[in-house]
């Protein structure tokens, strides 16, 4: 196997390509796509599978000259797709602009976390690729597409899985910039979240849950974020009396050093809707993820059969998190046509441990429609159980890549 482009971020996956190019300008990339055989996007790295894996050409697109672009009037941002969320965020904020949402960590690229149906939290917040407006992508004929709002194919363009082409450039809708509050809570009464799940979810703009299953009558840790600009929601019952009294990072006994702020201070929403701060390194890669999207409806549901499998997930499980995402309209979108609670596993770096008992737990969450994020590990099924337009999709990668250069082994495992 080549050592060319080297490895993924958690260190589970060696890239296979025969070459890695990073080019500087779209005509540069329009040659290498229009001459390669088998070629795909790399972005930052953060996938858990071999969907940017090819035997052919890996291409980064992190050193286009593509520049951010504020249209104030329309509120849309025009921007690299290589960029990293973090980047463009920083540059947002500095003329006063702001994104709806961000993922827990701010180092993914745009377009890498858009095409995967990449998330945040928040029963109001869609994915991140529910924001994108308009892609510019070069198909494998070589050809720059524009792909606007109001073509009917960007529902099923956007969450893309790298298989139309290489996104060049990412609209994005913006809004004024706001500031968050992060306040951390530890040691929940797992029953008291059982019985007010909805409740706890929807006292603030962003909500997260940590457990460990390590004490099985309590959850962990809940992380609120509320908008300082929103009126403020009282904090439920449960977690009254259980604020941390300081900064914790989601995994017992880690420093919280990489964590963003917490304890109810105030800062840029850039600053506090990621778990992890940009200049940190949010940990050394050492492990791998798995996360499955169930209707909001069955969170309780879902939530106990992962509970009584806990015993089987904690020798390789570090710590599981459960946030939720609104529904939307893209075709491919884990949280498409509803509105979703997505059930998170951080693993230890025990392949083979993984592997025994991820069936199990996709047994359990199966009779709830599960739908597994497109990045992180799964074991593969026929898409078209879970996504009614995946044949309109397969339509459209036949259409946007005649040749099928863009697919590759994982694409062609699911059915491409």
């Amino acid at each position: 196997m080549s050592d060319v482009a080297g490895e993924n971020w958690s260190r589970n996956i060696r890239y296979s390509a025969a070459r890695l190019v990073a080019p500087r300008t779209v005509d540069e990339l329009r040659e290498v796509v229009a001459a390669s055989d088998s070629v795909k996007a790399l972005g930052s790295r953060h996938s858990f599978t071999r969907i940017a894996d090819t035997s052919g050409t890996l291409v980064s697109t992190a050193e286009l000259d593509l520049p951010v672009q504020v249209d104030a009037a329309q509120k849309r941002v025009r921007v690299g797709g290589g960029v990293r969320y973090g980047e463009l965020a920083q540059e947002l904020d500095r003329q006063g602009w702001a994104l709806a949402n961000l993922a827990s960590l701010p180092h993914i690229s745009v377009a890498g976390a858009v095409s995967t149906g990449t998330h945040g939290s928040g029963v109001a917040n869609r994915s991140l690729a529910a924001a994108v407006t308009g892609l510019d992508l070069v198909t494998s004929t070589g050809d720059l597409v524009r792909i606007s709002e109001e073509d009917e194919e960007l529902a099923g363009a956007v969450v893309g899985l790298g298989a139309l082409g290489i996104v060049t450039t990412v609209e994005l809708a913006i809004e004024p910039t706001y500031d968050i509050a992060q306040t951390v809570y530890e040691n929940v009464p797992l029953e008291a979240v059982r019985k007010a799940f909805d409740v706890i979810a929807g006292s603030a703009y962003s909500v997260s849950l940590f457990t460990t299953f390590r004490d099985e009558m309590y959850v962990d840790q809940v992380w609120r974020k509320e908008r300082t600009d929103a009126a403020a929601t009282p904090i439920p019952a449960a977690l009254r009396d259980r604020e941390a009294a300081g900064a914790l990072h989601p995994l017992p006994g880690v420093s919280a050093a990489s964590c963003t702020v917490q304890g109810g201070k105030a800062g840029r929403w850039l600053d506090r809707l990621p778990h992890f701060r940009l200049e940190f390194t949010p940990s050394n890669g050492e492990e791998l993820q798995s996360e499955f999207l169930v209707p909001f409806a069955d969170a309780v549901g879902a939530f106990d059969a992962v509970h009584e499998l806990a015993d089987r997930l904690k020798p390789v499980l570090q710590v599981c998190e459960v946030r939720t995402i609104a529904g939307d309209e893209l075709w491919l979108s884990p949280s498409s046509g509803r509105d979703s609670v997505a059930f998170h596993f951080t693993w230890t770096a025990d392949e083979a441990g993984v592997a025994e008992v991820l069936p199990e737990l996709e047994a359990a969450l199966a009779r709830f429609d599960a739908r597994p994020h497109w990045g992180k590990v799964f074991t593969p099924r026929d898409p078209a159980e879970l996504y009614p337009r995946w044949a309109d999709f397969v339509a459209l990668q036949r259409r946007f890549d005649p040749r099928g250069a863009f697919v590759n082994d994982y694409l062609r495992a699911l059915g491409l």
